[in-house]
């Protein structure tokens, strides 16, 4: 009973990293349909209308008698999940690392931690008491986890098993390289610092539709119906947002049997329909922050899967970077299973000092 007990509870890390080892799939297909000249307005409509023709059936089959009623006010609400989540978070997303970098996109994407933590708690589902040790260490893990994250993105360092070899070379007399014009220079800067700010409203859309799920899984507790009709307004609003994006390329709207047609139908089935149920069963089990701190996880799992499938080089910075991000996610973990522990058995696992205090009242009065 224990052991059975124990194997559930680890369910939803389980699923978690699955979900970020999809992602990582979706990431490198995508990336090489859009550089054939795939649109990502079209990429997101035709990958959410097919997840919409998976989903749609499956959650009146297999919720038809335990399915809440629908009401007008609930589908205001998830075609208000769409509108964050797929037409907001995922265009931004596109067109922000179409700007700068996924590099950048990398980089930014730590900041959905700390932003769905922030919102938890403005809407109390998070509880933060500084005198706590708990939130001591949810917000501590937070930091490291999102630190660790940065140094896998930002710091490579030399390869393992090899040693770093310099080799400079000073060019000859009139050899030195032509410096870009101002006009270059502020240009790129200023995509850089536009791609920027798209993701960052990608990041926080992200936390607005982990913390909404959240709110709207606990009046209407049925996961796959939220899904199917999220990627069902998330297809209506997007083609209406392609349509209007691509008005001058009818062409964009063709999709060619080869990476295209790969992309999309792995996007839909592993990256919306599988995905997204998953996500919103963990978000209804462990809570909108757990889901969040998986972001800086999937960072290290990135890298890992790349140098075992794809013979990447593992660096110094990779390993030290993964290092962080697990220790920093083991404490937010750990504290989150204590809090879950605490509210089961009703006992805290380590003194607050509002504790202590009359613990040490008593011993000097005695």
């Amino acid at each position: 009973m224990g052991l059975k007990r124990y194997l559930v509870g680890l369910l939803p890390f389980a699923a978690m990293v699955m979900v970020e080892c999809f992602d990582v799939g979706l990431t490198t297909l995508s990336k090489a349909a859009m550089s054939k000249g795939m649109s990502h307005f079209v990429f997101v409509v035709y990958s959410n209308a097919l997840a919409t023709l998976i989903l749609l059936p499956s959650s009146f089959l297999f919720h038809r008698t335990k399915r809440p009623p629908l009401n007008f006010s609930l589908l205001c609400k998830f075609f208000f999940l769409s509108l964050i989540g797929i037409t907001v978070m995922q265009n931004c997303v596109f067109t922000g690392i179409s700007y700068s970098s996924p590099t950048l996109g990398s980089a930014i994407s730590n900041l959905v931690p700390a932003f769905t933590f922030l919102l938890a708690v403005i809407v109390r589902m998070e509880k933060v008491d500084l005198r706590s040790s708990r939130s001591r260490v949810k917000i501590m893990g937070t930091l490291v986890s999102i630190s660790g994250a940065l140094i896998v993105t930002l710091y490579k360092g030399p390869s393992i098993g090899s040693l770093p070899v310099q080799s400079p070379s000073i060019p000859s007399e009139g050899s030195f390289p032509s410096q870009p014009s101002l006009f270059n220079m502020l240009a790129t800067k200023s995509n850089w610092i536009l791609g920027g700010l798209f993701l960052v409203i990608a990041c926080l859309s992200l936390s607005i539709w982990n913390t909404s799920q959240a709110v709207i899984l606990k009046g209407y507790p049925s996961e796959l119906t939220i899904v199917a009709f999220y990627c069902l307004f998330g297809t209506i609003q997007c083609t209406a947002l392609s349509f209007f994006a691509e008005r001058n390329n009818p062409n964009a709207w063709k999709l060619s049997p080869d990476i295209e047609l790969i992309s999309v139908i792995y996007s839909a089935v592993l990256g919306s329909a599988v995905t997204y149920s998953v996500q919103t069963w963990c978000i209804h089990k462990k809570g909108p922050v757990f889901v969040a701190m998986f972001k800086p996880l999937g960072i290290a799992i990135a890298a890992l899967l790349g140098v075992i499938f794809l013979g990447d080089t593992l660096h110094i910075g990779t390993v030290i970077g993964a290092v962080v991000i697990v220790v920093g996610f083991y404490g937010v973990i750990w504290a989150q299973s204590k809090e879950e522990e605490k509210e089961s058995h009703g006992f805290d696992w380590l003194p607050t000092s509002s504790h202590r205090t009359p613990l040490l009242q008593t011993h000097m009065a005695g």
